[in-house]
């Protein structure tokens, strides 16, 4: 079963606090997803690392019940 738009943002929301997420369906299939996440937890970070606190925040789904991911970070200025 894919993971949901809710199960997402919580994800991320729990690891990150205070960050902002957009989340975009890419195919309406609930398995492919684009993420736009702006946390404070990345100023400092390259982008690199901004991608793997993404990552770490969905627990290892990725490939599993998270088929794909576009990530896009942002710092909050």
């Amino acid at each position: 079963m894919p993971m949901s738009r809710s199960a997402i943002e919580t994800a991320i929301a729990a690891t990150l606090p205070g960050a902002k997420v957009e989340l975009t369906d890419l195919a309406g299939d609930d398995d492919h997803w684009a993420v736009k996440v702006e946390a404070p937890q990345f100023a400092g970070k390259t982008r690199v690392q901004q991608h793997k606190l993404v990552y770490a925040a969905l627990g290892g789904r990725m490939g599993g019940e998270l088929h794909a991911l576009q990530v896009t970070t942002v710092v909050p200025t």
